[in-house]
């Protein structure tokens, strides 16, 4: 199995499972971590939050994957992270990450960032991650550029409920083209 749980300092990143729909369902059902996610509408019923597990857990290989981050001291659930769009011929990724407000500020996302990157430069093979990010998600915006994601100059529109919201492309190079 490629994707493993990952432990860092203060954190356990695990892999999404069944027994997260309540988390995932409270997760995604929240008003602050949905007020820059603008690729579907907030999750109503804990069917929503099945349907986001599956999607994270079907068979390997797969090309997206999601951790629930998980406080050592106590195994709270934290927030989540992971890849999606994966393509393996090309060695690029795309990052996301959420984590609930009364957590932001602390330095866990920094923490699993960190750690899912190094995953994906050594367990991957993968070349590029990009995270594509609302020009108004500060937070994002700063985190990225902490760890190492530069603003690659392209962008793209993300309709959602018949609004465009711009969003640069950030990258972060992990190993050089050959």
């Amino acid at each position: 199995m490629l994707f493993t749980n990952i432990e860092t300092e203060r954190l356990l990143l695990k892999n999404i499972s069944p027994n997260d729909r309540e988390f995932i369902f409270n997760q995604f059902s929240n008003d602050y971590n949905n007020r820059y996610l603008f690729d579907a509408e907030p999750v109503t019923d804990i069917i929503g939050a099945d349907d986001i597990i599956s999607f994270y857990i079907k068979p390997e290989p797969r090309h997206e994957h999601r951790w629930i981050l998980n406080l050592k001291q106590d195994a709270r659930k934290i927030g989540t992270c992971g890849f999606h769009c994966w393509n393996p011929n090309e060695g690029t990724v795309e990052i996301g990450y959420d984590l609930l407000e009364q957590y932001t500020g602390q330095g866990y996302m920094n923490e699993a960032l960190k750690a899912i990157i190094e995953f994906a430069k050594t367990r991957m093979n993968i070349r590029v991650i990009n995270a594509c990010i609302y020009t108004e998600n500060n937070k994002s915006i700063n985190l990225a550029i902490r760890n190492g994601f530069v603003l690659t100059g392209a962008t793209k529109y993300v309709v959602f409920r018949g609004e465009k919201y711009l969003h640069n492309i950030y990258s972060l190079a992990l190993k050089n083209e050959l």
